[in-house]
């Protein structure tokens, strides 16, 4: 496993003539394949999916003066998140009368349980509602994510230790603008969700690159995160389940790392937002919980948006240290201030509440996960290992690379996804937008039907093929 940096969006800007806010596909030769050394998402391989405008400056001159600048090279380096640029595309499409099946969104297909709902319509009609609350979240869903933390994960914490956010983005971003200084390293093991990289470079740190692959089931060894820390090494970023893969870190790796971090007094930031969508006997396990002793130094992210199918309500939190916890809420209560109040009411009712619904949906969705590794492992070129939790498949294409498709041979996974978007009328998302050039991202949160339809369409294309 190489340590390396992942692409940094500056680097990016300028390299696309998209205009801003048409995300689309893109062909770009100079993109890597799995396996080649260069970094991943380097200039020319994942750009022009992003749809970053060009960021110029008016002024020809070696040293161009502030008002030379319309955007800031910190905002005008962020790169688009390419999920939601998927995602779009494919609604876009739609939109114009192309029947395209998109599986970029990581977003469940069903309604908010109506008990959730009904606690929302009566939030509007309160006006205790309709006012300011406190930054750091209604004190009665601060005991409550508390209490429904101890019951999931066994972690006992206070609600002081509890930050209600504007969904899991969030919390992510004020996790790390917390704790991380510029030039901190953030050990990501890769691949990573689209997002990471991008919020530990807004706190000003420079993400490490871990990279791992099917041979480890897409989890980091402890031996790898110490080949890669240094005296800069601040923080690790742990997601199990892990978006994009799947992957769930069995006690044992969990403990092992968490048992590591201690050790070097790093810190852990453990997002459990698929805590509840493990399948096949595995286990979701909370680092605080298997090594006490890192839990001083973890912060984990969690939210309603995938558990309770509300991704549209936007209620995350971030748990913590005491201290660290209220460092976020002073920053928040400039950023936003309080999450909508209705938002938050209804979240209390989520939380609080059964969890039968979300038995119901886990239940869909194993079952949705094996009918997308049959399909899929049934496609020449294409390897899907089996994924233990939360609702995406990641297959290789690497097998396809190269081939002649309808009269095109695409030389990486955004070529290949491009042609199957064009000729199929199917999203994916390519591996690029995750580190990991050469395979694709598929949800697997749509209807059984669009499912079905859609990976058959696109295995009738690749089986084109030669």
């Amino acid at each position: 496993m190489a340590r390396r940096r992942p692409e940094h969006a500056g680097e990016r800007a300028g390299a696309t003539d998209e205009l801003p806010g048409e995300p689309c596909y893109g062909k770009h030769p100079g993109a890597t394949a799995p396996g080649d050394g260069r970094r991943p998402g380097g200039p020319g391989s994942f750009a022009r999916i992003r749809g970053m405008a060009s960021v110029t400056s008016s002024s020809t001159s070696l040293a161009p003066s502030a008002t030379d600048r319309r955007i800031s090279a910190r905002v005008g380096g962020i790169a688009e998140s390419a999920t939601l640029a998927v995602d779009a595309k494919a609604k876009a499409l739609k939109a114009a009368g192309r029947p395209v099946i998109g599986f970029g969104a990581g977003e469940p297909d069903f309604p908010t349980p109506q008990p959730v709902v009904e606690a929302a319509i009566a939030a509007c009609s309160d006006p205790k509602n309709h006012r300011y609350s406190p930054a750091a979240g209604l004190p009665e869903l601060r005991d409550a994510v508390a209490a429904k933390t101890a019951r999931d994960s066994g972690w006992q914490v206070e609600a002081r230790q509890v930050l209600v956010t504007n969904g899991g983005k969030q919390a992510v971003f004020e996790a790390f603008a917390t704790l991380i200084d510029p030039e901190d390293e953030v050990l990501l093991p890769a691949p990573y969700w689209t997002t990471y990289p991008e919020a530990v470079r807004m706190a000003g740190g420079n993400p490490v690159q871990i990279d791992t692959d099917e041979t480890t089931d897409f989890l980091p060894t402890v031996e790898a995160l110490e080949a890669a820390r240094t005296p800069r090494t601040k923080a690790l970023l742990w997601c199990s389940p892990s978006n994009p893969t799947g992957a769930v870190a069995p006690r044992e790796l969990v403990e092992a790392v968490g048992r590591w971090a201690a050790e070097h007094g790093i810190w852990v930031i453990a997002d459990e937002i698929y805590e509840h969508l493990v399948y096949d006997g595995a286990e979701h396990v909370s680092m605080p919980v298997a090594v006490p002793e890192v839990a001083d130094r973890c912060v984990v992210l969690n939210g309603v948006a995938k558990t309770f199918a509300m991704t549209g309500w936007r209620v995350g939190w971030m748990i913590g240290p005491a201290d660290v916890v209220a460092a976020g809420i002073n920053m928040q209560s400039h950023l936003t201030s309080n999450v909508c109040n209705v938002a938050q009411r209804a979240a209390l009712a989520a939380v609080t509440g059964p969890l039968d619904a979300v038995a119901e949906m886990r239940e869909a969705f194993d079952r949705r996960r094996r009918l997308i590794v049959e399909l899929l492992s049934g496609i020449e070129g294409v390897t899907c290992p089996t994924p233990r939790g939360a609702f995406y498949a990641y297959p290789s294409v690497a097998g396809l690379l190269g081939k002649e498709i309808r009269g095109e041979r695409p030389q990486t996974s955004v070529d290949l996804a491009a042609l199957v978007l064009e000729h199929a009328e199917v999203a994916v998302v390519p591996g690029e937008a995750f580190g990991t050039p050469g395979y694709f991202r598929l949800s697997y949160a749509l209807g059984d039907d669009d499912l079905r339809t859609g990976v058959t369409r696109m295995a009738d294309l690749l089986a084109e093929a030669t």
